[in-house]
């Protein structure tokens, strides 16, 4: 028997996994919005819409506990109803339905109107660009493509998001004007793969262009580029990059691995020689350029000779901003066909060796930091600092700017000149100038 009800139709939005999912989610609440539904994200409400992720083996896990608690409060009689939606129900769907059927229903990641109309509301396609922005008011993230078209060995996530499609240049403008009508400040701009961008529908890589048209909207002051592909990368991007004082000079761009006969298996498209002379060209392109990657170790075969090829290869680079994740044996994908054959314990040693050499790299360039003056935007204030970021920073995965609060006050979304006066192996400290 159902002992309590929430009072009111209140929709609570939860969202896991990427910055990808965090749009999604503000593209769903700005419907409901729109349909005078009350909406909120993370908070209580008595309808719970969980958008989960499926991309490797800990998400996985985060996303079925997180839904699991969720149906739990609905059996308490905590919540009325259940919906999933997103990476793990596209990909697992009729496993989840199995297994846990006590959710209302699970949608796909293409299945917004679906999903819309199950919580009575109406798909509005006037709504391009409407979104309800999760994130502090000065930045956004703006999707600039669905999907991906690379063979990648490992990856999962064209069996999730399909087909590489990209957003027209005028709708991704219309959605810029509309985000900083509302004071965003910084757009960070996501796909699964930006090097993709335009071949679609211009029939040629258009990254640049897009960024040029982007940099005319007035009031955002930050265009920032997350998510390139190495191959086939459009080098006039980074002339736009080096012309245009409005794009961040800083790219994130994962290369996995480094190792010839580790990156022909994960079927990257590249060599080492390649990666290598890529990266200087970059350098040499954009001097100031803060290059972040994302590496795997423990992939199938990787032998101590290829860890120690990376290794070796981390520690020449010197990237400004790198993580490093353990190999997860994804069913459906092409490696899934290879034996998962590096130990566990030897994967997180791998790892915990690459963010050691990374730890020291990061303290050594953070330390000539020191004494230099940086405009830095400011994101929030927490314990007894006020957060920033510099132009080389995005947010939750890179530096820090910390300002201490007992001694100056500086405003939440406003940009700030900040003299550097301290620096840890991720933090830097300062003050206003």
């Amino acid at each position: 028997m159902r002992t309590k009800s929430l009072k009111k139709n209140k929709i609570n939005v939860v969202t896991l996994g990427c910055s990808k999912n965090v749009y999604d989610s503000e593209v769903l609440m700005g419907q409901l919005r729109a349909n005078n539904k009350e909406v909120a994200h993370e908070e209580e409400g008595n309808v719970v819409v969980i958008n989960t992720c499926g991309f490797i083996a800990n998400a996985k896990e985060e996303s079925v506990n997180t839904i699991l608690e969720y149906v739990q409060k609905k059996e308490s009689g905590d919540v009325d109803k259940v919906f999933v939606t997103g990476c793990l129900s596209e990909r697992y769907k009729p496993d989840l339905q199995k297994e846990i059927p006590n959710v209302d229903e699970y949608f796909g990641t293409s299945d917004l109107p679906n999903l819309l109309k199950a919580l009575g509301a109406d798909y509005k396609h006037e709504l391009i660009g409407e979104r309800l922005t999760t994130t502090p008011k000065n930045y956004a993230y703006l999707k600039i493509a669905e999907g991906c078209d690379r063979p990648c060995s490992f990856c999962a996530i064209p069996l999730m998001r399909g087909k590489h499609r990209s957003t027209p240049i005028e709708d991704l403008v219309s959605e810029a004007e509309k985000l900083a009508a509302n004071g965003v400040k910084e757009l960070i701009l996501i796909a699964q793969d930006l090097t993709y961008y335009g071949l679609d529908l211009y029939k040629k890589r258009n990254l640049a262009e897009l960024l040029q048209a982007l940099a005319k909207v007035e009031g955002i002051e930050w265009i920032r580029l997350h998510y390139a592909f190495p191959t086939g990368f459009p080098m006039d991007v980074l002339e736009v990059m080096r012309n245009e004082p409005k794009i961040c000079n800083y790219i994130d761009i994962p290369l996995q691995h480094i190792a010839d006969s580790i990156l022909k298996s994960m079927r990257r498209g590249t060599t080492q020689a390649k990666t290598t002379k890529l990266l200087n060209d970059f350098r040499a392109a954009v001097p100031e350029m803060a290059i972040r990657t994302t590496l795997i170790v423990g992939y199938p075969g990787e032998t101590e000779a290829d860890f120690e090829t990376l290794k070796n290869w981390v520690q020449e680079m010197r990237f400004e901003r790198l993580g490093c994740f353990t190999y997860s044996h994804e069913e459906n994908t092409h490696a899934y066909n290879l034996e998962d054959d590096v130990p566990e314990e030897v994967k997180q040693e791998r790892a915990n060796i690459i963010m050691e050499i990374q730890s020291q790299i990061s303290w050594e360039l953070n330390q000539e930091k020191i004494g230099q003056t940086f405009r830095c935007i400011i994101d929030r204030k927490e314990g007894n600092h006020f957060v920033g970021r510099t132009e080389f920073d995005s947010p939750d995965v890179d530096n820090e700017v910390l300002i201490d609060a007992s001694k100056h006050y500086v405003k939440i979304g406003d940009f700030v000149n900040i003299k550097i006066t301290d620096a840890s192996d991720y933090d830097l400290f300062g003050e206003p100038v």
